[in-house]
């Protein structure tokens, strides 16, 4: 049968559907007769809704099974049903939610599942063995370049069991309300940051000497070595600019400075552990409305498997679970978890408050031209890569995984691509796995990211950027189980060591902290 024979394709995500999303590459045009539905009467756009019955203006329009919006003017049978034809429901309030009352799924411990990782003096597991320059303040960062580079053609050829050297830049440490009571959200984050499984326990510090987020500040209890000229082994080596008579002799420092780490970094080994040490962040950028149909469902079930081999997975992104609130609170696995899920979502819901905008704010043109009218639209698609699993923790932004706080867990944080990676990664993540419809060259230079598609015409066109196509989910090529197995076994194999497209091209974001605190 040729394209052009084939019957026209939708989905209807839930039997209480009353929209449709086309599957079609090429969309559908005006006139299109659907199988056991209306005649299209507009031409509809791969992605993007059409209407399956007549809708009064004010009536509901449903997927998933939930009210997405409100039609603003009377839409036919077979219509396209876009943004500018919806309004977008009130935000549900945090007030008399279910608590702890969804069924714990009849699991049994999933047994076997092995990758092979660095195994850390803290009892965490690397996915990488790599060197971290931490820094203090973001005056230090064009010298940290110059030295990174002169660590990566001078030393890492002499040990060769040494992944890579990262620097931790960022845009804070000075000049800063550093006093003020939400500046604990992104110091915490840069501790954390440099305390990830894939840095092996070695912290290397280089800070300027006069910005207000000091080395004792940054990680306090810890012994400070100020190293002027000769490496020490033991305590917290800092390497600080101003004591230095120029930039050569910065360099020559920090230089000197990587080399013990780098020595007891390239003596470790990979060694086989249990899936249970996968420490996993799940995201999505650049969503469309497949998003919700093929890879974060994959993503979901990927994230159940996990849990049941007793691993631990990370969802985030506030505004694009809140619209979802019911759903997590009563996944929660106890009261307190419920409590700490509204917490956070109430503080973020005042921090939007405070710069006068609200969830809606979080769709973007991207989004609408996939197919998604709004951010509960969006939401809905979002919040199932977290799969079924009970709610286990709650991380507010920029704290750590404890070690015994495994399952399934809400870090809270903001939406933001890499606002949401870096935090997630300060959170203790030793692999991400990101999910993408209309295509992101996203990744971490210290994390390995598994890059997801959620349509094969995406796989295709970026056929050396995506690790996994979960499109054929949508054409009934595979199931949701199918694709997710395949997920799981993918991040196996990355976590030991297999290179994503990401790392193979180098490509990475910078890190960028959430900090709500005010700039001086």
């Amino acid at each position: 049968m040729t394209a052009h024979a084939r019957p026209p394709h939708v989905i209807r995500s839930d039997a209480r559907d009353n929209v449709a999303i086309v599957v079609d590459d090429d969309g559908l045009a005006a006139g299109t007769v659907l199988p056991g539905g209306p005649t299209l009467v507009d031409r509809v756009p791969r992605g993007h809704k059409v209407a399956l019955t007549d809708l009064a203006a004010g009536d509901e329009v449903r997927r998933y099974g939930v009210v997405i919006g409100h039609a603003q003017q009377p839409i036919r049978a077979g219509a396209w049903v876009h943004d500018g034809l919806l309004r977008m429901p009130a935000v549900r309030s945090l007030d008399g939610l279910p608590v702890a009352t969804a069924p714990q799924p009849a699991w049994q411990p999933l047994q076997g599942l092995t990758f092979e990782g660095y195994r850390n003096p803290d009892g965490s597991v690397g996915t990488r063995n790599l060197l971290a320059l931490t820094t203090t303040v973001q005056c230090v960062a064009g010298v940290v370049e110059h030295a990174v580079r002169r660590i990566r053609s001078e030393l890492l050829p002499k040990y060769p069991y040494v992944d890579g050297v990262v620097a931790l830049e960022h845009a804070y440490g000075c000049g800063v309300a550093i006093d003020a009571p939400d500046a604990a959200i992104p110091i915490r984050t840069l501790r954390h940051l440099s305390q990830n499984p894939n840095f092996g326990g070695e912290v290397l510090v280089v800070s300027l000497g006069c910005e207000k987020l000091q080395p004792e500040r940054l990680l306090p209890g810890r012994t400070i070595a100020v190293q002027s000229h000769v490496p020490h082994d033991s305590g917290l080596h800092v390497v600080r600019l101003q004591d230095h008579a120029g930039f050569g002799a910065m360099l020559d420092a920090i230089v000197e400075a990587a080399e013990p780490h780098l020595q007891r970094l390239n003596a470790r080994r990979r060694e086989t552990v249990p899936a249970s040490e996968l420490v996993v962040g799940v995201q999505c950028g650049g969503s469309d409305a497949f998003s919700g149909v093929t890879a974060n469902p994959a993503v979901g079930a990927a994230a159940d498997l996990l849990v049941r081999a007793g691993a631990t997975v990370m969802f985030s992104e506030n505004t694009e679970v809140r619209d979802a609130v019911e759903q997590l609170t009563a996944r929660a696995a106890t009261p307190d978890v419920a409590t700490a899920i509204v917490r956070e979502l109430a503080w973020y819901d005042a921090y939007l408050g405070r710069g006068h905008v609200d969830r809606s704010a979080n769709t973007t043109p991207g989004n609408k031209a996939g197919g998604l009218a709004n951010i509960v639209e969006k939401a809905m698609g979002s919040i199932v890569k977290s799969g079924h699993a009970p709610i286990s923790h709650v991380l507010a932004p920029g704290e750590r995984l404890r070690r015994d706080q495994r399952g399934l867990v809400f870090a809270a944080t903001p939406a933001s691509d890499f606002i949401c990676g870096t935090l997630q990664m300060a959170a203790g993540m030793n692999l991400h796995v990101f999910t993408t419809g209309r295509g992101t060259p996203y990744g971490l230079a210290a994390v390995p990211v598994v890059k997801v598609a959620t349509h094969s015409a995406l796989a295709r066109r970026w056929h050396d950027l995506i690790d996994l196509d979960a499109g054929p989910i949508a054409t009934g090529q595979a199931s949701v189980e199918e694709v997710g197995w395949q997920l799981v076994q993918l991040m196996l194999e990355v976590a030991s060591g297999r290179r994503t497209w990401a790392e193979h091209w180098g490509v990475h974001n910078t890190l960028t902290l959430f900090n709500p605190a005010p700039v001086t």
